[in-house]
């Protein structure tokens, strides 16, 4: 079983994944980024999840992180 240092806390497409990508990122926390569509794309392959990211965060920040994408999620959901 392969350990990582990393944890998944989103997947969305882009203009969600921007805006909590920006909150992480003011709040000191430095998210990864992930685009599975993209990477396809470039191979040459087709990709059934264009546009869909992942944000990943490094698992020191995991609380943290989760405590602000739980505010934006509500949010949204208020919106």
């Amino acid at each position: 079983m392969s350990t990582t240092e990393y944890t998944k806390v989103y997947y969305g497409n882009f203009i969600l994944v921007t805006r909590i990508k920006n909150e992480l990122e003011a709040s000191g926390i430095v998210p990864i980024i992930k685009d599975e569509g993209e990477s396809q794309r470039l191979a040459g392959y087709a990709s059934l999840n264009q546009g869909y990211q992942e944000v990943f965060v490094h698992n020191d920040e995991l609380t943290k992180a989760m405590g602000i994408i739980n505010r934006l999620k509500a949010e949204m959901e208020a919106s």
